[in-house]
């Protein structure tokens, strides 16, 4: 039977965990899959994917948010096959930062200008959808650093915002 890998958390801060992956066994591993989530804004689960070479490693992910829970998982590849998910969770230290203020006009049937307030040097995720399910599931979006983006839409639809 091949056993899950240990996760530990080496150290975390306002916007970055580092943590340690390894195997209790004598089974060669040749690498590990990390996925670390987060929830956006009780709407949407954010992912990021890390695939991991080596039988040992420590991991630093980097520009997360402060105050946020965080799930890690992961599971190793081994010469056997691959082992079952292990979690840990953790919280960045850290104040979160407030949510921005998001206005959203029409500049013509296909274009959307979206503005908002908020600290600058940080990447804003823009999403879009025409429901609420379709903005969970799997939305428009699109990053910038500015505080300002125009979005092309469909033509007689109407769209939900969040930034």
């Amino acid at each position: 039977v091949i056993p899950p890998p240990v996760i530990h958390i080496e150290s975390y801060g306002e916007d970055s965990i580092s943590f340690s992956l390894k195997m209790t066994t004598n089974i060669k591993v040749s690498g590990y899959v990390v996925n670390i989530y987060w929830t956006f804004d009780t709407h949407r689960q954010e992912k990021r994917t890390l695939v991991v070479e080596g039988e040992k490693s420590i991991q630093k992910v980097a520009n997360l948010t402060a105050h946020t829970p965080y799930e890690i998982s992961a599971w190793a590849k081994t010469e056997l096959g691959d082992s079952p998910l292990s979690f840990v969770h953790v919280v960045t230290s850290g104040t979160r930062p407030a949510p921005p203020s998001l206005k959203a006009k029409a500049i013509n049937q296909t274009a959307v200008e979206c503005s908002w307030t908020g600290p600058r040097n940080v990447v804003y995720g823009i999403f879009y959808a025409t429901s609420f399910l379709e903005l969970y599931r799997s939305p428009h979006n699109s990053t910038t650093s500015a505080h300002n983006i125009t979005v092309l839409v469909q033509r007689d639809e109407q769209y939900l915002f969040l930034v």
